[in-house]
Parts: structure tokens; C-alpha cells; sequence
């Protein structure tokens, strides 16, 4: 009588497990992208949704076998409205993941919706200083860096070049300030001046290049994203400024260089950046997007898009660890850690915030063989690089 009770009892607990681990695997992942799709950054936002539709192909738009939804939203580069936004696609459209943000004022604004609400947020790439430090968590990643990592780079190209002298241009807002403290915690040299321009409204910079050219700097120091940058670069030229070399980070790339070439801007050539990526990266992962990219838009994609693209893979990575169950949170958190899903850099590695450990290079405008404008690998800056501000992190690292 008692085997025949305890068979029952057994046979009852798993017609119980059955249907709950067949319901624990979510009939459709849904990521709620936030970026910016209007206006002058808008340029900036399309690039990275088109590389989300490829990063979506690559994995036949499923994750674990399971659908996958992404649903895009307009901040509109104000904080409220990212932040409206991401409440939105938390209350009403219950996504699993909320991604995307180009802008550290607007991740900041919706970093607390998205923490409450128990869900991970995977930062594309604003790297605002706030989330790597006191303010990281547990379930914030990013695909991206931490903004004062490549100007701090860009720094140490400077003192290579022998420069001595430098002004700095940068709009006055959180990434902003970030890139300012980034060169000039590793520039050996003086700056001269510094101005810091009103954001993102401010598209005339003939009275900071007044000063600049009075200083008399061996170089012009610049972070100007989206439609400033061409603007910054075409007065550059009529401020009779082009002897004095100019250095930038997140302005001259692959979104900017086409109408920058079409504006026949010849000192952009030559022009020297830093970043952690460029479309020649020579790794698998990479040679792959920028190809399908190229076919599928007739353009170079930028880092923003290959870091969006990198955000989705790695998401895709998480779910197919747990094999879809997405109540599995403390296992997807640590798979997210190893940093093993395909990325366009290769290999890296994650610290203590969730932030990349990585290498950053610096990177020349050149013609490619069709006579396009487009940026090229010159050598490696920084190896397997930790930002400054992760012993502000109170996570340990313990994987």
C-alpha cells in the first residue's frame, strides 16, 4: 500500500512540474530599445536600430528558439521623455530588457524605472561616470565603455604627437563634461582654453573658435556627436583654423564622414580619433556585420551601431543560457558576465560595474578602395583597460 501511495504522490508532483517548466519558457522575448530617432541625433538612433534588424538576422530574429520582439522608442535627447518612454515600455508593453540610450543625461533619468522593476538594463552606449561608480547595479550592463575611457586615450595619442598645447571644445552636458575630465586626466601638455557649449542647440561655434585661434594651441581638442559635428568641422575650415590639427572623439565617424566628404572638407583626411572600434576591426564577428550592414543599408555602420548590435547578442546569450525561462534572472546575470557571446571587439572582459575591460586604438580617416571616406585602425592605445571609476562600484567581482 505504501509504494502504491508513494507512486501516486510521484506521479501527481510531476504532472504538477510538467506544465510549470513548459510555462516557464516565455513564448516571446521583448526588448524595449530606447534611442533617439528625431531630430539631428536621429541619424544616430537609425544607425543603431538598423544594426539591432541585423544583429536580429544573424540569430534568425529568435532567442532560444523563442520570437523576439523589439520595440523602439524616441527620447528625443530629453531626459523626461526617455524616461516616460521607458516607464511606458515597462508598464504597458512588459518587456523583459530594456536597451539602446545614446545619451548619459537620458540613461540617467531612466536607470531607476528600470532597477525597480527588476529588469536588466543593457546600456548600448551612454557611459555616463554616475552608473560605472556609485551608481551601478547588479542587473546594468553595457556594451559601449565608460566615457572618459577614450579621451583618456586620446590623451596619451596627444603626448605621442608631441603635442604641448591644446584647447578644448565640448557641450556642456554630462558625456560632455566626461570626455573634458577623460583628456585632461592623461594630456601631459597646457590647455589653454576651454569652452563648454550649450547642448544640443548650439550648432554656431564662431566665438569659441575666436578664442581657440587666438590661444595659438598646437592642437583643438573636440567631442561633438550628430549634426554639430559637421557644423563644428565646417567652421573650422572658415575660422582659417586648418594648420592647427584637430583631434575628436565620437565626431568624426561613420555617420558624420559621408556628408563631411560630401561638404568636400579635405582636413578631415588624416584626421586622428580614439575609440574601442572601427569598421576594419579585424576580428570574425566584426567582418561579418560591417558586411551585411554594407549590403543590406549601402553604408558603413558606426560604433553606435555595432555596440546596439553587440547589446542584442549578448541578450540573446542570457536567454539561450537558461534556455528561455526568463524567471532564471541570477543565471542570465552571470552569463552576462562571463562576456561570451559574439562581439564585434573579441574577446574582453567585464569589471566590478558591468563596464568593459577592453583595448582602445587610434584610428585615422582614410579613402577606402571606392573612394569613401571611412576610418582605419593606426595602432592599439590601450590594452584590457579598466575605467577610473569602478572602485567607485560597490559590486565585487567575484566571476
Amino acid at each position: 500500500m505504501k509504494k502504491i501511495l508513494s507512486a501516486t504522490v510521484f506521479a501527481v508532483a510531476l504532472l504538477m512540474a510538467g506544465p510549470q517548466t513548459v510555462a516557464a519558457k516565455a513564448k516571446k522575448i521583448k526588448i524595449g530599445f530606447v534611442t533617439t530617432l528625431s531630430g539631428g541625433p536621429g541619424v544616430i538612433g537609425k544607425d543603431m536600430r538598423q544594426s539591432v534588424q541585423i544583429a536580429l538576422d544573424h540569430i534568425g530574429n529568435k532567442m532560444a528558439g523563442v520570437p523576439v520582439e523589439v520595440i523602439f522608442e524616441d527620447d528625443q535627447v530629453k531626459p523626461e521623455v526617455g524616461k516616460q518612454k521607458t516607464e511606458k515600455l515597462l508598464s504597458k508593453d512588459k518587456v523583459d530588457f530594456v536597451s539602446g540610450f545614446i545619451f548619459s543625461h537620458v540613461v540617467l533619468a531612466s536607470r531607476n524605472p528600470v532597477v525597480k522593476a527588476g529588469k536588466f538594463l543593457i546600456i548600448s552606449n551612454a557611459g555616463t561616470s554616475k552608473i560605472a561608480g556609485r551608481l551601478c547595479h547588479k542587473n546594468i550592463f553595457s556594451t559601449s565603455w565608460q566615457n572618459d575611457q577614450i579621451p583618456m586615450a586620446m590623451g596619451e595619442v596627444l603626448n605621442k604627437s608631441g603635442v604641448k598645447s591644446l584647447y578644448i571644445v565640448a557641450p556642456n552636458y554630462a558625456a560632455g563634461r566626461d570626455m573634458v575630465a577623460g583628456v585632461e586626466r592623461t594630456f601631459k601638455g597646457k590647455v589653454l582654453g576651454k569652452d563648454l557649449t550649450k547642448w544640443p542647440t548650439q550648432l554656431d561655434f564662431s566665438a569659441e573658435l575666436a578664442k581657440a585661434r587666438a590661444a595659438k594651441p598646437d592642437g583643438v581638442f573636440i567631442f561633438y556627436p550628430g549634426r554639430a559635428t559637421n557644423a563644428f568641422f565646417r567652421q573650422y575650415a572658415q575660422a582659417g583654423m586648418t594648420k592647427t590639427p584637430l583631434y575628436s572623439v565620437f565626431s568624426v565617424d561613420n555617420l558624420s564622414l559621408p556628408k563631411l566628404q560630401q561638404a568636400k572638407l579635405q582636413n578631415v583626411l588624416g584626421t586622428i580619433s580614439t575609440h574601442m572600434w572601427s569598421p576594419d576591426l579585424d576580428t570574425p564577428v566584426n567582418k561579418r556585420f560591417v558586411a551585411d550592414y554594407r549590403k543590406k543599408f549601402k553604408a558603413y555602420p558606426s560604433h553606435y551601431g555595432a555596440q546596439s548590435y553587440d547589446s542584442i547578442m549578448m541578450i540573446a546569450d542570457a536567454v539561450k543560457a537558461v534556455k528561455g525561462d526568463l524567471t532564471k534572472m541570477d543565471a542570465m546575470r552571470a552569463q552576462m558576465r562571463k562576456a561570451v557571446y559574439p562581439s564585434v571587439r573579441g574577446k574582453f572582459t567585464y569589471g566590478n560595474n558591468h563596464f568593459p575591460v577592453q583595448d582602445f586604438y587610434s584610428r585615422k580617416v582614410v579613402k577606402d578602395a571606392d573612394g569613401n571616406w571611412t576610418t582605419q585602425m593606426v595602432e592599439k592605445i590601450y590594452t584590457n583597460h579598466q575605467d577610473v571609476y569602478a572602485k567607485r562600484c560597490k559590486m565585487k567581482k567575484t566571476w
